[in-house]
């Protein structure tokens, strides 16, 4: 009997240590703003597509409308679209429509919310270059939240201190938001030669958060995402062509398929609900995202 109790105990233990994925104890979050998955296939990114090869990925993921900034990062952070959550425009700070719930904090359940409720232990990170991300993220839920606003002049300030945050903190979640290549879309134009060259810019600041989580010893229980709010056309996004809905989304790490194309669909709010299927976090009613299942072994 006792010996019964043990084993109980031990696989309720094991399961809120590792989660849904046997053997992930840490997601590390990559976004990069107006990234549009047309882009891919002629960027240069040996760094992403290595994570491509050795995981699972979809160019086909859809924005919600309007297809801009805010909207957006709150529907991957939040689990539902607009008119559940509230936020609908590029610049919302706060929702436009009324949340359908609210939590603990006040606001619409986010998965960095969820994750501190399931795991108060949970060391929970943001670092980001456009001060919006701030209004969406759910800050209250977070251990360490830092907006890098000098990244217009200094642009590897931002991956310098996330390597340094996942050096010392071996994150259970952490976000990382740069406002490129939208910046660069809004001044040059989307897919011009200097958008791929911030792409090849990027890709190296990958490439450092990846050897820095192997730094931190924590390589083999972690997963990385890496995707994108919207993409654009010409020098602006919002609207409903396809260059800026769509938007990559590469899953690779511990428990991930190889190589493996998504091949069901995928939208914004998927995000959300597959990092709480990786911790096996139960999703609230009011989500409406859903876990990209098929890209787990």
């Amino acid at each position: 009997m006792k010996k019964s109790i043990f084993i109980l105990m031990f696989l309720f233990l094991t399961a809120l240590v590792f989660g849904k994925v046997k053997g992930v104890k840490h997601v590390v979050l990559i976004g990069l703003d107006g990234w549009g998955a047309y882009s891919v296939p002629k960027a240069e990114m040996p760094n992403l597509k290595k994570l491509m090869e050795e995981g699972a990925y979809t160019l086909k993921k859809r924005s919600v409308l309007p297809s801009s900034s805010a909207v957006n990062w709150a529907s991957m952070y939040m689990g539902a679209g607009p008119e559940l959550h509230g936020y609908t425009e590029w610049g919302s700070q706060v929702p436009e429509l009324p949340s359908r719930i609210l939590d603990e904090d006040g606001i619409f359940p986010t998965v960095f919310g969820l994750l501190r409720r399931q795991r108060p232990e949970a060391e929970i990170g943001c670092i980001f270059e456009w001060g919006g991300i701030a209004y969406v993220v759910d800050t209250l839920a977070m251990n360490y939240v830092l907006h890098v606003k000098n990244a217009s002049e200094k642009p590897e300030e931002t991956v310098r201190y996330a390597v340094d945050y996942i050096q010392w903190a071996r994150p259970t979640l952490v976000n990382i938001v740069f406002d490129n290549p939208d910046h660069v879309g809004h001044v040059e134009g989307h897919d011009t030669p200097a958008y791929y060259r911030k792409l090849k810019e990027l890709d190296d600041y990958i490439g450092q958060i990846v050897e820095a989580v192997k730094d931190a010893g924590i390589l083999e229980k972690t997963i990385f995402i890496v995707t994108a709010d919207h993409g654009g056309i010409k020098k602006g996004h919002g609207g409903k062509t396809m260059q800026e809905m769509e938007t990559p989304f590469i899953i690779s790490g511990k428990g991930v398929k190889n190589g493996y194309e998504i091949q069901e669909s995928m939208m914004q709010f998927d995000v959300a609900a597959t990092i709480a299927y990786i911790f096996d976090i139960p999703q609230p009613q009011v989500w409406i995202g859903r876990p990209v299942r098929s890209a787990f072994k």
